[in-house]
């Protein structure tokens, strides 16, 4: 990757209708002039009216996007939104200090705006 471009990395869930989530952190990053890279946490079927339904993905899949963008891409930054639930949390934990990200925004979605549940609550 071209290392005068900013890079990013979203870890976050997937919203279908483009509000929030990796969708929104790609549209940001793109604004500002920064390349950006995304793991999906979940998917989301939700619209303005609400969620529909939520399929948090496995930690395994989470930490193999992350390792391939990293491994290759090696953003400066990352942000992370809606995290799914405890393993996941764990999972990026870790990958975040494996490859030493030093900026980091953390932003714990836990519930989506219309007051839907986007964390379990054990997490």
């Amino acid at each position: 990757m071209n290392e005068k471009l900013p890079t990013a990395l979203t870890i976050a869930g997937s919203d279908s209708g483009g509000g929030a989530g990796i969708q929104a952190d790609l549209k940001t990053f793109q604004a500002m002039g920064v390349f950006g890279s995304s793991a999906i946490t979940a998917v989301t079927a939700q619209n303005t009216a609400g969620v529909k339904e939520v399929i948090i993905l496995s930690p395994k899949i989470v930490a193999a996007q992350i390792e391939a963008v990293m491994d290759d891409i090696s953003p400066l930054a990352a942000k992370t939104g809606m995290l799914g639930d405890a393993a996941i949390i764990e999972t990026v934990s870790r990958k975040v200090e494996q490859y030493k990200i030093e900026l980091l925004v953390v932003d714990p979605v836990m519930v989506a705006t219309s007051g839907d549940m986007l964390l379990e609550l054990e997490a």
